[in-house]
């Protein structure tokens, strides 16, 4: 019961650190954020492939492969989105 207590105490915190930090951002470094988001959900999708390709069991494979689903839109996405926001920035 400790190590879960403890767990949701460092989880809540990570939360409200998170959106503290975000709001107050510049909306100059919003693209090298974005960008930096993407770096991690790269490593993300890394290990979601290597928990569905575990050989571990059924549930692992699923959770995995709902994980490397799920870690690809996100990748897909912050791509898209910076793109959008880069051309944003050229001059035409």
């Amino acid at each position: 019961m400790g190590e879960w207590l403890i767990g949701t105490y460092v989880f809540v915190l990570a939360m409200l650190l998170g959106f503290e930090l975000i709001t107050r951002v510049p909306p100059t470094l919003h693209t090298p954020l974005m960008s930096g988001a993407n770096a991690v959900s790269g490593i993300t999708l890394i290990g979601a492939l290597l928990v569905a390709g575990s050989g571990s069991g059924g549930l692992a494979a699923l959770l995995g492969g709902v994980a490397v689903f799920m870690a690809a839109i996100n990748v897909v996405g912050g791509f898209l989105v910076t793109d959008r926001m880069l051309r944003m920035f050229r001059k035409n």
